[in-house]
């Protein structure tokens, strides 16, 4: 398998609707690496690692996040892998 790593910026209401953790919880459902974290202009910035379909399903993900936020949009930067595993929420 072939990984491949995506970094995302969501911009828009991410930030106090529980996005980091079900982030988390969904990466990991998906077998994705990586991690996520709230960034002091309220955004939220997250990378993702693994096989491609499930990578481009996160980024997917991002664009609507939980149910509760808002986004307005999303950058999307392809990075090279880091070999990362499990998916951590960061401060």
């Amino acid at each position: 398998m072939e990984r491949v790593r995506s970094r995302v910026v969501v911009h828009g209401v991410a930030q106090g609707v529980f996005f980091r953790d079900t982030c988390r919880r969904t990466a990991l459902d998906h077998d994705v690496a990586g991690w996520v974290r709230n960034l002091p202009d309220g955004t939220v910035e997250a990378a993702f690692e693994g096989a491609a379909t499930a990578v481009a399903g996160m980024v997917e993900w991002a664009h609507h996040g939980p149910s509760a936020a808002s986004v307005a949009r999303v950058e999307v930067r392809e990075e090279r892998p880091e070999g990362c595993e499990g998916f951590e929420v960061r401060d």
